[in-house]
C-alpha cells in the first residue's frame, strides 16, 4: 500500500469539512483551518471515529496519497488509504489520538500506540497548512510525550519517508535521534528514537 503508519508532519490538501456532533457545527479543515494569532489551540484526546478526527485524518491521507502519486489524490484513493491503514487502534487502552482545534477549525493531530516493553510508537503527526509556522507541531509532540509518560512509556519510536525532510527536522528539534532500522516496510526510510525523561 502507498502509505506507512508512522508519524509525519507534512503538507495537506484541502478536505471536505465534516460537521460536529454537538449542534451540527461545521468543522473547518484544509485552507479553512485558520488559527488566530492570539489564540491558543485546544489539544485533546479524541476518538478516531469522531467528526473532528475523521476530518483531519482525511486531510492527512489526502496528502500522503497525493505525494505518492505526485498529483492530487482522488477520493477513492484517499478512502483506500484510510481503509488499508486504519486509525481505529488509536484508542485506549492500546493508544490515543490527539486533535488540535481552535474554535470550529481542526488544526492538526498526533497519534500514539502503546507497545510492549514501555515503548510507544508516534504516528499521524500532522498540521494543517494554514496553522503552520506557529509551533503547533511542537505542541502536539509535547502533549503526546506527556501522555506517553503518563502511561509509563520510556522510549518513543517512529519511522518516516525520505521525502519528508520537514518531519525529520521537527523530530530532531525535539530530541529524536536517528537509529538503526527497527522495522520493515516499503515506505520506511528513516528511523528515530527518543528516550523520555521521567515526569517532573
Amino acid at each position: 500500500m502507498l502509505v506507512e503508519r508512522r508519524g509525519w508532519d507534512i503538507h495537506a490538501l484541502s478536505a471536505e469539512p465534516y460537521r460536529a456532533l454537538a449542534g451540527e457545527r461545521p468543522i473547518g479543515v484544509g485552507e479553512n483551518a485558520v488559527m488566530a494569532l492570539d489564540a491558543e489551540p485546544v489539544i485533546v484526546v479524541t476518538p478516531p471515529a469522531s467528526p473532528a478526527a475523521r476530518a483531519v485524518l482525511h486531510a492527512y491521507f489526502a496528502d500522503l496519497a497525493g505525494r505518492y502519486y505526485r498529483r492530487p489524490a482522488t477520493e477513492e484513493e484517499i478512502t483506500a488509504a484510510m481503509r488499508d491503514e486504519p486509525s481505529d487502534d488509536l484508542t485506549p487502552p492500546g493508544g490515543l489520538l490527539l486533535v488540535a482545534s481552535e474554535g470550529n477549525s481542526v488544526l492538526g493531530c498526533a497519534g500514539l500506540r502503546l507497545l510492549r516493553g514501555q515503548i510507544g510508537e508516534v504516528t499521524r503527526v500532522f498540521v494543517m497548512p494554514a496553522a503552520r509556522r506557529r509551533g503547533l507541531g511542537s505542541r502536539l509532540l509535547d502533549h503526546l510525550e506527556a501522555h506517553a509518560r503518563h502511561h509509563d512509556i520510556t522510549i518513543l519510536r517512529l519511522d518516516t519517508r525520505r521525502d519528508l525532510a520537514e518531519a525529520r527536522r521537527l523530530y530532531a528539534r525535539h530530541g529524536y535521534t536517528e537509529v538503526c532500522p527497527f522495522s520493515q516496510g516499503p515506505y520506511s526510510d528513516h528511523w528515530f528514537e527518543k528516550v523520555l525523561s521521567p515526569p517532573r
